[in-house]
């Protein structure tokens, strides 16, 4: 069974004050830094592809335009678990400066690829996955360094900072990458190094494990299987929005079936083992925690409507708002993400706020009201004309983003404060999954509604266009029946749609009005606004449901609850309780939770607090066993 240990290097008085600030700035550092390259290169991929000398558009090199954009994120979504837990038992901080170290080195090897072509893409494939392995150790441990130092009333506003940093970081990633990428490429990946050797010189020097450890054995039977199921679920969403022969997206793909089955299946078998090991990486008992279980589903869903709706307001914007508005091609991606500041505004406003608020009233109304808002708004843009007016827009975004860091920090304190205190990271890191995979899976999810949108009406329209400015019937087809997502990744990705899709070839020979009504600014998004706006109709309603669902899980988690101590294991007549990481002499019996009456225990034999608002019953607590 495992053994709780107190780690007596916790600081006290003054100490403990400054220590706790030092703690919240630099893991709000380490968050940050991780976000913002998740999302940077959304932004930045056409000008890396230029430099590297590789067209991502040839079906050809699908394989480096996914892995590039999406290798960061499905490492962080597979091994926060496993670091969480290696957080638990070899000390949270020393995984946490470990990460820093790895995420900065695979900054500075990103910046110095000398070569060209397939080699390149490989290249930043590779370095990418091994900066995201980095960025996993920080994301998994960050939560629990700061739940350690923090005091109960304190811990809404650190979390909330920290989190609202993290998601704020995907949406200032754009900016940057807008930026930095025109004036070289490789600054996109050079700009995290100063400030990973700033964190990790800093994080060396001034943290340190204040936390309990929990001294068990690695379940590697359990990481594999979590890890390899991850994976093969994951990728096979990547792949299932590639065409595949004659279909617009690649689900009935026999490589993406066996790879969906094939990881459900080796999730399944982690389940199974997770319930037989005495030492398990998921502990699936801190799902009978409600605060835990509720939490992290609502975290699920805002996480999917929220990652959706950045890459929905990605290729609204460069496929068609900024041309039709006068903004060249080449420039949309920068433009797009300045334009999506205000709801990046919006998260930095009511983040901290509401972390602050959550520490005295519960994480309950806030988080509920933020998923409601955060429904409004999604049906908001329902109503929207494909081509708006930017004022309407802008308000409905920064209402969103404050919607969003209204849930997101108080949800994320209730997740950790229900977590007794040797299952930080490891709860943490299962939170983390929740949150990292919804990434992908709300791309898989968008992408697929938006395809099903304009699948059948883009290809008929195209045809029609481009007939009627002179393109001959069998080009037309063949750009006409291309798979809609090679339209919306050439948006996506600054390209000129009708000069890359036609070829100078085909433009030569065309009258000279034609050939310059095609590759103007205004033929594209034309034709792709009434589809578009189908597939915009489908995307937005899905969004409106998950945020609502995430409302009622949210409604769902009960009263405020905080579990304040861990008990000794089972057998032993008295002890020491560890509360806080502060050991003490005081006997008690086995897995009675301090503070509440006898009968209530808490999960791994741990104690708990409700709040005063909650006489009598452990309504928003673990399950009573």
């Amino acid at each position: 069974m495992s053994q709780a240990r107190a780690v007596s290097t916790a600081p006290t008085g003054d100490a403990a004050d400054r220590y706790k600030w030092s703690a919240l700035f630099n893991t709000t550092l380490g968050v940050l830094l991780v976000s913002i390259n998740e999302s940077i290169l959304i932004i930045a991929l056409p000008d890396i592809f230029r430099g590297i000398k590789l067209d991502p558009l040839v079906p050809a090199n699908s394989f480096y335009l996914l892995w590039i954009l999406l290798g960061f994120m499905l490492v962080t979504a597979v091994l926060v678990v496993t670091l969480g837990r290696l957080g638990d038992m070899y000390g949270r901080v020393r995984m946490y400066n470990l990460g820093f170290a790895v995420f900065t080195v695979f900054s500075i090897l990103l910046s110095v690829n000398w070569m060209h072509g397939t080699a390149a893409g490989a290249f930043i494939i590779g370095m990418r996955i091994g900066q995201g392995i980095g960025g996993s150790f920080l994301f998994a441990n960050s939560s629990a360094i700061l739940t350690d130092a923090f005091p109960e009333n304190q811990r809404g506003m650190a979390l909330g900072i920290n989190n609202v940093a993290g998601i704020a970081g995907m949406f200032i990633g754009l900016v940057v990458g807008g930026l930095l990428a025109p004036l070289d490429w490789r600054l996109v990946f050079i700009v995290s190094a100063p400030f990973g050797v700033l964190g990790t010189v800093w994080a060396y020097a001034k943290l340190h494990d204040s936390g309990v450890r929990s001294r068990t054995r690695i379940d590697w039977w359990g990481n594999v299987l979590f890890a390899v199921g991850l994976t093969l679920v994951l990728v096979g969403i990547t792949y299932g929005i590639q065409p595949y022969g004659t279909s617009a997206m690649g689900w009935t793909s026999p490589r993406v079936l066996g790879t969906l089955i094939g990881g459900v299946a080796m999730l399944a078998a982690f389940g199974v083992v997770e319930s037989k090991v005495a030492s398990p990486m998921f502990r699936l008992q801190l799902f009978r925690i409600r605060a835990f279980l509720a939490g992290n589903v609502a975290s699920l869903l805002a996480a999917i409507g929220r990652g959706g709706l950045m890459f929905l307001f990605v290729m609204w914007l460069q496929g068609i708002w900024l041309p039709l508005h006068g903004v060249s091609f080449a420039n949309t991606p920068l433009w797009a993400g300045i334009y999506m500041l205000p709801m990046t505004g919006g998260f930095l406003i009511a983040g901290p706020i509401s972390g602050v608020l959550s520490d005295r009233y519960g994480a309950r109304p806030f988080a509920t009201a933020g998923m409601v808002v955060a429904t409004l708004t999604f049906i908001g843009f329902l109503f929207l004309p494909i081509d708006f007016s930017y004022a309407p827009f802008a308000i409905l975004m920064a209402v969103n983003g404050m919607a969003m860091g209204l849930f997101a920090s108080p949800n994320r304190a209730a997740i950790m404060n229900s977590l007794p205190p040797d299952q930080r990271g490891a709860g943490a890191g299962m939170s983390g999954v929740f949150q990292n995979a919804a990434m992908v899976l709300s791309m898989g999810i968008f992408f697929t509604l938006m395809i099903s949108g304009i699948a059948s009406v883009l290809p008929r329209t195209l045809y029609r266009g481009l007939v009627a400015q002179h393109v001959p019937a069998a080009t037309a087809t063949a750009v006409s029946h291309l798979p809609p997502i090679t339209s919306l990744f050439a948006s996506l990705l600054g390209y000129n749609p009708m000069a890359k899709l036609l070829g100078p070839s085909v433009l030569a020979h065309l009258p000279a009005h034609s050939a310059h009504v095609l590759s103007g600014r205004q033929f594209f998004p034309r034709l792709l606004a009434t589809p578009f706006s189908d597939g915009l109709t489908i995307a937005f309603t899905f969004g409106a449901i998950a945020c609502a669902l995430a409302a009622l899980a949210s409604v769902l988690r009960g009263q405020k609850y905080v579990h304040a101590a861990e008990a000794v294991p089972a057998g032993d007549a008295a002890g020491l309780v560890v509360a806080a990481g502060v050991a003490t002499d005081e006997p008690v019996l086995a897995g009675r939770s301090v503070g509440t009456p006898v009968g209530v225990a808490g999960v791994a034999g741990g104690g708990s607090r409700y709040a005063p608002d909650e006489p009598g019953g452990p309504s928003g607590g673990p399950a009573t066993t």
